[in-house]
């Protein structure tokens, strides 16, 4: 079964790593394949409430973008350098393709060989060399065996069409030689006596009983060919191996794990329709055309507390959204087909979770409990913010019984394990708990931190809004640092220059300065946020 990643935004807090991890032990209670991901380093909160609870931080995922190995392609197509070139010619007409990777017993890429290489070799060489093994010669000729003693041929090709005199005068007999020839008992006496190597004979002929004794003693290997002279002899070329063509030993290789995107992109770059797919470990997995790219499989994802591309993986727009389930406003997230979300105005998504595990009427184990109600204590600061709704207390009150712990105790502990600041830089705090919006035209990011060392955030004001500045005049149309204070129920406000006018109108401050204490301000989802969009909406 295919698996399904779910995880959160990116700045992963508590609420969105403790949620992927309730979730997907939930969908894999009911029969799904699923595990939880994380979409960067975790704050300190979120490791503080995993290791609580004895729960292991998810796998980091970079990416949900389409990888070669998504795509239909031709899986398990390639040859040996062994093969015959008519078995590569079969092989690329059976797969529809004018391309083939040759590769060696352990599967590795020796070289490629494309019709045009093939087509070149026939048209202007020699074709009377053969390096071939037996199998493949009855192969290639629909033949006969007559006797065979040896495997390996590698000799050239002799045809006996002249009389046998003329045969005899002009043909140097070598033991490696190939006879290719008709019923002619002479020249068949004459070549078996030299013990060559192989003889090929025409037209379904029979060696006479004297002649296959002769051969007997002589150890000559022979094939009967249905074929007459002529074609027999345009076949037999066919039998060499496939490395007797000088290959491509250096062709353009992608390997399994690279972006379909980029592989459309070079391959459109340089021109060709075929090219060979390995893996980590450079063995073949098979062989790319360009019109496969159309074909491909999408990783299956669910988000939690998030729906806004913004905050979301790179390559969401090219995976398969199945489920959703945020206590956000709606983001800019739209999908194909019909899913299933769960948005609910709640102050945490785990606490919708709770109530999905009561549908679903799962039992939820005591480490789970621990997590969901981490979840729910960091994002409503203990039950105290505005976003607290009787919906977060149940959940708590429930939480807290099965994961035996006094939820008011227990907050403090995981809030203040989170808040501290100790050994952080500036970038490390700004981005901490820190989300993008888009209004129209208008790109915004609020960052929020919630800690007890308010002192020392004051005496690093000045480097805060040095790097605020500087981010500011990258993509944001505005850009701000909130530093809440839980014990006096407020924010103060760090910010770039060219904010404090927007800023000001969002939260209707008739005076604002950096630090500026804004009381009863703790919620992003419910204050910080609506302000702002509501001030951009004005301007445009």
């Amino acid at each position: 079964m295919r698996k399904t990643y779910i995880f959160g935004h990116r700045n992963p807090d508590t609420d969105a790593t403790c949620s992927a991890i309730a979730l997907s032990y939930l969908e894999n209670k009911l029969g799904n394949h699923t595990e939880p991901r994380v979409l960067g380093a975790l704050n300190k909160e979120a490791q503080y409430a995993l290791k609580t609870f004895n729960i292991e931080e998810p796998e980091f995922l970079d990416n949900v973008k389409v990888r070669i190995r998504d795509v239909n392609y031709a899986k398990g197509v390639m040859m040996s350098e062994k093969s015959s070139i008519k078995e590569v010619i079969d092989s690329m007409n059976k797969n529809k393709c004018s391309g083939m990777p040759i590769v060696d017993e352990k599967n590795k890429l020796n070289a490629f060989i494309s019709l045009k290489e093939i087509a070149k070799v026939f048209v202007e060489n020699s074709k009377d060399h053969l390096s071939t093994n037996y199998n493949l010669l009855l192969e290639t000729l629909d033949g006969k065996e007559i006797l065979h003693y040896d495997d390996e041929f590698d000799g050239k090709i002799l045809a006996g069409s002249y009389q046998s005199q003329t045969f005899f005068d002009r043909a140097n007999i070598n033991k490696n030689d190939i006879l290719i020839i008709g019923d002619r008992h002479k020249i068949l006496e004459h070549c078996i006596n030299s013990k060559i190597s192989l003889i090929v004979i025409t037209n379904g002929i029979e060696l006479e009983s004297d002649l296959l004794e002769l051969a007997k003693k002589n150890k000559v290997n022979v094939i009967s060919s249905p074929h007459d002279t002529y074609n027999t002899c345009s076949k037999i070329a066919l039998s060499n191996y496939v490395r007797t063509i000088a290959l491509n030993k250096n062709p353009k290789v992608f390997q399994d794990t690279n972006f379909l995107t980029d592989f459309v992109q070079e391959a459109n770059k340089l021109g060709h329709t075929n090219y060979p797919v390995v893996n980590k470990n450079d063995k073949c997995e098979g062989l790319i055309r360009l019109t496969d790219a159309g074909s491909y499989t999408k990783q299956d994802v669910i988000l939690v507390d998030h729906n806004n591309f913004e905050q979301s993986v790179t390559g969401l727009d090219e995976a398969n959204i199945v489920e959703i389930i945020d206590h956000h406003n709606l983001g800019g997230i739209g999908t194909n087909v019909p899913i299933n979300f769960r948005g609910m105005p709640v102050g945490c998504t785990s606490t919708i979770l709770y109530y999905l595990y009561k549908e679903k009427e799962v039992e939820i184990p005591q480490n789970i409990a621990g997590i969901m109600l981490s979840a729910i204590l960091s994002d409503t600061l203990i039950l105290k913010s505005p976003t607290t709704t009787d919906m977060d207390r149940r959940a708590v009150e429930e939480l807290s019984k099965i994961a035996k712990v006094n939820y008011e105790e227990y907050g403090l502990d995981l809030l203040k394990a989170g808040s501290s600041i100790e050994g952080m830089s500036i970038d490390d705090i700004i981005y901490n708990d820190f989300k993008t919006f888009k209004v129209s035209n208008n790109t915004f990011g609020i960052g929020q931190v919630i800690t007890m060392d308010i002192d020392k955030i004051n005496n690093m004001k000045d480097e805060f809004v040095t790097r605020l500045n500087e981010l500011g005049k990258t993509n944001f149309k505005t850009i701000a640092v909130f530093v809440t204070d839980i014990v006096k129920n407020g924010s103060y406000i760090l910010f770039d220059e060219k904010s404090k006018e927007i800023l000001m109108d969002a939260y209707d401050l008739e005076e604002l300065e950096e630090g500026t204490f804004i009381k009863d301000m703790v919620s992003r989802k419910k204050q910080m946020l609506p302000g702002l969009m509501e001030a951009f909406e004005k301007t445009n």
